[in-house]
Formats: C-alpha cells, sequence, structure tokens
C-alpha cells in the first residue's frame, strides 16, 4: 500500500475522453422536479441542505447536475448544490493529498470518478470515499459491467453514470455501393468484418476504420468484449500469458495490414476521418455520436450496430465499454447521507431526468429504466429515423465486466509501447512479456 500511496502521490493519471473540460466554478439554483419526499428530511436538515460537487465540462456532467438539483428540489426545496468545474487531473492531484494528509475537509461531498480508476482510489484511500452499499440504492437497475467498476471487495462505492457502451458506426451510402447494409455487420465475429471491410475497401476505396496509432482504445474495447482483462482476480498483471489479449493482438494486427483500418497521428486526425468522409465507419464509445454528428450535410447516412466479437474465444460477445464515469460519495461525514438521497433519487431513480438531460447533452443513460422511456424511443433522423439511444441503452446491459486494478493506466502505457511493435513485426509474445515485465517493476514486484 505504501507503494500504492507514493506513486500516486507523484503520478497524475492524465485520460483524454470524451467532456473533459476547464476549470472555472459554477453554482446552480432551481425548484423543478418530480421525487417523492422521504423519511430522511430530518436527517437532511440536520446535516444542512447543501452539497457541494466537483466534476467537469460545463455542457455534459454540470448540466446534468443542475438538472439534477431541479429535480431533487421539487420535495427538498431548500436543497442547493454548489458545482465546482474541476478539471479530471485536479480531483486526482486533491482526493490524492487529502487522503495522503489524513485531512478530509477539503474534499466535497460528491465527485466524480472516470471509471477506469474507481478501484485505483477505492483500493488506495478506503478511509476518504463512502461505502454505498446499503444506502438505499438499486444498484441492480444498472449495467452490470458499468457498477463493476464501482465495486471493491462486494461493496458499492459509485453510482454510475454516463454511457460509454460501444457501437459500431457505419456509413450506409457507403455500404450500399458495395452491396451492404447495416444489418450485414449485426452479430458478426471480426473474421467476417474483415472479410467485409477488404471487400468494401476495394470496390469503394474507404476503410472502414481509423485509429490513432500507439494508441490501445480499440484493443481494450476487444479485451473487455470477451469479459477478459490485463489482470487477475488478485490484482497481478496477466499479459504475457493472456490468450484473449493475444488474440485481440492479432485481429489489431490484421486490420491494419489489410487496409481495412487506418492509423492516424492524434485525436484531431481521428475524428477528420469521420467527418472528412475519409473512412466508412469506427468502432468507439457511443458518446463518439457527438463527433459524428458535428458533420450536419452526414445527416441520414449513417446506422449503427453492435460490434465483431472474438472469433473461437470463450466468453466473446458483441458489447463492450470505452469510457464513462460514475459518482463518488466521499467519506468526510457532513452530509454522506444527504448525498446518498440526493443522488438516490435522481442519478439512480429518475427516468424523467435523464429524459431531460438527453437532448441537449447527449448523456446517455447505464439506468436501464431510462432505456424504456419514450424520449428515448424517438427516432433519429442523423441514423436513419432509428431509435438508437433505446438500442445503446441495451447494449449496455450486455456488456461484460473485467478487472481493473491499481494498475489500469500503468498496464495501458505498457501494452500501447507493445502494440506499435507487434504491428511493424515484432514477435506478440515477447513484446507482451515486455510489457508485463514493466508493470510489475511499476507494481515493486
Amino acid at each position: 500500500m505504501k507503494k500504492v500511496l507514493a506513486f500516486l502521490l507523484t503520478t497524475v493519471m492524465v485520460v483524454s475522453l470524451a467532456a473533459c473540460g476547464g476549470s472555472k466554478a459554477s453554482q446552480s439554483t432551481s425548484d423543478e422536479g418530480n421525487q417523492e419526499a422521504t423519511t430522511q428530511d430530518a436527517t437532511t436538515q440536520e446535516a444542512g441542505n447543501t452539497l457541494t460537487v466537483w466534476c467537469w465540462d460545463p455542457a455534459f456532467n454540470i448540466y446534468a447536475m443542475q438538472e439534477a438539483e431541479k429535480v431533487y428540489q421539487k420535495d427538498h426545496p431548500d436543497f442547493k448544490l454548489n458545482v465546482v468545474e474541476t478539471p479530471w487531473a485536479d480531483i486526482q492531484t486533491k482526493l490524492t493529498t487529502a487522503a495522503t494528509s489524513g485531512d478530509l475537509s477539503s474534499l466535497p461531498d460528491i465527485l466524480l470518478m472516470q471509471d477506469n480508476a474507481f478501484q485505483k482510489y477505492v483500493l488506495s484511500y478506503p478511509e476518504a470515499i463512502a461505502d454505498i452499499t446499503s444506502s438505499g440504492i438499486d444498484f441492480k437497475q444498472f449495467g452490470e459491467a458499468k457498477t463493476a467498476y464501482s465495486v471493491v471487495d462486494g461493496k458499492n462505492y459509485g453510482v454510475p453514470f454516463d454511457n460509454g457502451a460501444v457501437i459500431s458506426c457505419l456509413r450506409t451510402d457507403v455500404l450500399e455501393q458495395a452491396g451492404y447494409t447495416v444489418e450485414d455487420f449485426t452479430d458478426v465475429t471480426w473474421t467476417k468484418y474483415i472479410e467485409m471491410g477488404k471487400d468494401i475497401l476495394a470496390k469503394t476505396g474507404k476503410p472502414l476504420l481509423s485509429a490513432q496509432a500507439g494508441e490501445c482504445d480499440l484493443i481494450m474495447i476487444m479485451l473487455q468484449s470477451a469479459g477478459a482483462s490485463l489482470f487477475d482476480e488478485n490484482g497481478n498483471p496477466t499479459i504475457v500469458n493472456n490468450d484473449v489479449l493475444l488474440k485481440v493482438m492479432d485481429v489489431y494486427k490484421e486490420l491494419v495490414t489489410s487496409g481495412v483500418l487506418i492509423e492516424v497521428n492524434d485525436w484531431d486526425e481521428y475524428i477528420g476521418t469521420l467527418n472528412s468522409e475519409t473512412v466508412a465507419g469506427t468502432i468507439n464509445g457511443c458518446w463518439i455520436l457527438g463527433s459524428i454528428q458535428s458533420a450536419a450535410d452526414q445527416s441520414g447516412k449513417w446506422g449503427i450496430t453492435n460490434m465483431p466479437s472474438l472469433e473461437g474465444v470463450t466468453g466473446a460477445t458483441n458489447y463492450s465499454n470505452n469510457g464513462g464515469s460514475s459518482w463518488l460519495v466521499t467519506a468526510n461525514g457532513k452530509n454522506t447521507q444527504l448525498a446518498t438521497d440526493f443522488l438516490n433519487r435522481t442519478f439512480a431513480g429518475s427516468v424523467p431526468f435523464y429524459e431531460t438531460i438527453l437532448p441537449s447533452s447527449g448523456a446517455l443513460a447505464t439506468y436501464l429504466p431510462a432505456g424504456e422511456s419514450d424520449v428515448y424511443a424517438q427516432p433519429q433522423e442523423f441514423f436513419g429515423g432509428k431509435a438508437i439511444y433505446s438500442q445503446i441503452t441495451e447494449y449496455a446491459g450486455k456488456v461484460p465486466s473485467n478487472n481493473t486494478g491499481v494498475y489500469y493506466y500503468e498496464a495501458r502505457d505498457a501494452v500501447k509501447a507493445a502494440l506499435v511493435n507487434i504491428v511493424a513485426g515484432a514477435d506478440a509474445t515477447t513484446e507482451l512479456k515486455n510489457a508485463e515485465d514493466t508493470v510489475k517493476f511499476q507494481m515493486g514486484q
């Protein structure tokens, strides 16, 4: 544990996901909503009626919190939120500083935690994060894999929020030119996907995919689709003897060498391949929809389906996740009951809330009842008039869980370095052995 604490004190993870933001402060007040008052009202009054929240992105997470405030104020009119815009890197630094100093008074009541980092911080600083298993929140109402990110030793530490379910986005007009439809890409294997991709490339000149060179989002997406991980249940790295990872590396290399996937230098170039019609599709977390829709002239030319599965792999599915965050209640003791009740009656209990935030923010829920709502069932003209939001929420409920652990990001970085060499022709087993050795050194093993 000392090694973990020392490492976190000197390292700040920098993670690039959709919806990362700046560093202003923001407060919100309102009196709209539709939740019932509860027997916790007396406790709420004793603890005070204001909660402080740290999160990033005014148009996404902060907006969602402000709308949640309105919902809760329906039956708690004196309730207020103080939402402080705080970049993800700053949240990590502030949480680490407070926990290692033993003084939690500087922490807010609620903060936003990226899913892949949740277990790292719970395992490193259990005294700073509230166990909300018995809070009354029904965690079964969320996608199982989403909930699992914030579960440690069978206890719940987070309330799931935004949906990172993976989707395969395809240009229907390009598919049609080559004699295919979106349905042809539904429930397929990677072998079939590559076969059709080669045919489409030959007939239209367009690759199906693009990716940033040296990044491993697609690798991790494929790995999780089979419920596999870079660590075992005890947190030990399983990189070199990981048969699923070896299969994933083979698939990725074939995607590149066949021309079905083209690699680009950075994120802007990746988005440019979509908006400039360089490629005929992408596979990513559903938050990529916002970037796709920024090219208004492509309305009606896109469709979505599930991702390909790994052929011959036990536990392989057509579903995965990439990105997303959950809400964490701090254990500073001041307003824990109020914080959990607020989250229970908004993010964990209000379909109308999710219906409100979807049109303006694109914040898709992993709260499964929202997927059955009329708003989620509305046809989306940009995507061929299909009810894609209900479709994506259904996908979220089918994503296999995976183990992240304390050194998830260090392992990702090591696998990224291996991927570059493997694509260039290096032996996969040798490169993955080097990656595992790197992670074990960082872990002090």
